[in-house]
């Protein structure tokens, strides 16, 4: 499979053994039940935005994200702790839920 082959990102589900297309990963986690939940327990959901509650290191992209960092349009990966993030100068950032709270507006 090529994986630059779309714009789309892939995820790899550790269920089937296979690499599938992460807006197909979300549906079927929504389908499936399961629940995303922040630091707090909101529930998240496709298009949320989230603030970090920690420093975090990212590893690979030799920068660390500061605590109060706003992120933008999160995607579910189908797994119940990681969130799929875009912030600029980081490609393909996945966030542990358990550091990210839920931006009220």
């Amino acid at each position: 499979m090529d994986m630059n082959a779309g714009d789309d990102d892939y995820v790899y589900d550790e269920a089937s053994g296979e690499w599938v297309s992460a807006s197909d990963a979300a549906t079927e986690a929504r389908a499936g039940g399961i629940e995303v939940r922040d630091a707090v327990g909101n529930l998240l959901a496709d298009g949320d935005q989230v603030t970090l509650i920690k420093d975090l290191k990212v590893k690979g992209a030799g920068q660390t994200l500061k605590r109060g960092t706003l992120i933008k349009s999160i995607r579910l990966t189908g797994d119940d702790q990681e969130i799929d993030c875009r912030y600029e100068g980081i490609k393909g950032l996945v966030l542990r839920a358990e550091f990210v709270k839920k931006r009220q507006d």
